[in-house]
């Protein structure tokens, strides 16, 4: 009687730290938006944008290119330029500090509080004092948690600063008050990114929430090179008719601007995905939960970072680690845990460590921002994940751990 062949023991699938999470009717709508007559800037951008506008509690949304892009919308907007300055969190992704240098502004740095990452009331009067002025400061809601908007809009406006708010991350979310992320109630914008990792995917694109319509007219016309088609704006005499309708072929460009726009594709996929936003925030408020109690066997070694006030729509779920204390590099606990089929990932690396800005601006180190990095690691979180799934990290970073 011949063996029977030994069984291969069966490997769980791999966990990225993010991932789109992609259903049928997603599928039907970009299938549908490619089978219409309009591809590009059409009725679905529209129709997003409004759909957009009415999720966050807004007057208007504009829909772009990219999150950098609206970012970009955002200060252009606000006539942020050369010898101007905006204040942003050391720990973000680069499109935040990017975005004013792409207007001609110049950054400062303000450090963050070294639990959170987020920038603070204080952390911004101490970044005003030592710059001097701001046009623009831009809070960011890292990983979904919500900055102290209140505060920060207090110290903003007594330095006469205008506010917009990077909330890539936290879509979905609410803050105390009760009010959406969005609504900008203490900001003049809200800037929000559709990339795949994030809790609405588009596969790429962006948005601004605001209330101002005279603004988001603007914007419109920026992010399709500064043009207008608009007969109340045009100045030339061939772009009207005699009674003064605009002729048909006639467009003029009032300013300079960009190619930002958003096309029918990802609109058509970011609007059929907004109508699961609450069960896609509510999946992600359920698995930090379990997290919450699978990680608690290894406090003090491993602390999720706080996920403060009011009700965060999550797009990362980070814990601080000691990483001296457990007798590991950081770059040793993410390559054990990848063997295991586990990603994991750093958000941020301070910006000021940036060749590019440390270039312009020198040689600095915040405490609270470094305080953070050193300890900062981002755990799988996506809706698509099981329960187990979360059991399985808590499992292994014990192990790797000791």
């Amino acid at each position: 009687m011949s063996a029977r062949p030994a069984l291969k023991p069966q490997v769980p699938p791999p966990l990225p730290y993010g991932r789109q999470w992609i259903e049928e009717d997603d599928v039907a709508a970009v299938v549908a938006a490619l089978r219409s007559d309009m591809i590009a800037h059409g009725p679905r951008v529209t129709g997003f944008e409004q759909a957009f506008a009415a999720a966050v509690g807004a007057r208007e949304a504009v829909a772009c290119a990219s999150g950098t892009a609206a970012l970009h919308l955002a200060l252009a907007s606000l006539d942020v330029g050369p010898g101007d300055v905006c204040v942003v969190p050391a720990i973000t992704f680069l499109s935040t500090a990017t975005a004013a240098r792409f207007c001609g502004a110049e950054v400062a740095f303000a450090d963050v509080d070294p639990e959170t990452g987020l920038m603070t009331p204080e952390t911004l009067e101490a970044a005003l004092a030592k710059a001097g002025r701001a046009k623009a400061v831009l809070p960011v809601h890292l990983g979904g948690r919500l900055c102290d908007m209140e505060g920060i809009a207090d110290v903003a406006a007594r330095a006469g600063a205008l506010v917009v708010e990077d909330a890539s991350h936290a879509v979905g979310g609410v803050d105390a008050a009760g009010a959406p992320v969005g609504a900008c109630a203490r900001s003049a914008a809200a800037t929000f990114s559709f990339h795949p990792v994030k809790t609405l995917a588009a596969g790429e694109g962006g948005m601004v929430a605001l209330n101002d319509p005279e603004r988001a007219g603007r914007m419109r016309r920026l992010r399709n090179h500064g043009v207008t088609h608009d007969p109340a704006l045009m100045v030339e005499a061939g772009s009207l008719d005699d009674a003064g309708a605009r002729n048909p072929w006639a467009y003029e460009q009032v300013e300079l601007g960009f190619n930002y726009r958003m096309n029918e594709l990802e609109a058509a996929l970011g609007l059929s995905q907004l109508g699961k936003l609450s069960r896609f925030v509510a999946r992600r408020r359920v698995l930090a939960d379990l997290y919450l109690c699978a990680l608690s066997p290894l406090a003090p070694l491993v602390r999720p970072v706080p996920l403060g006030q009011g009700a965060p729509g999550l797009h990362l779920f980070q814990v601080l680690i000691d990483f001296e204390a457990a007798g590991v590099s950081r770059a040793e606990v993410m390559r054990r845990l990848a063997a295991e089929g586990i990603a994991t990932q750093v958000h941020y690396i301070p910006l000021y460590r940036q060749p590019y800005f440390k270039d312009r601006y020198g040689e600095m180190r915040l405490a609270g921002a470094e305080a953070f990095y050193a300890r900062v690691l981002a755990l799988p979180l996506f809706p698509a994940m099981a329960d187990s799934d979360v059991e399985r990290v808590g499992a292994a970073l014990a192990r790797v751990l000791g």
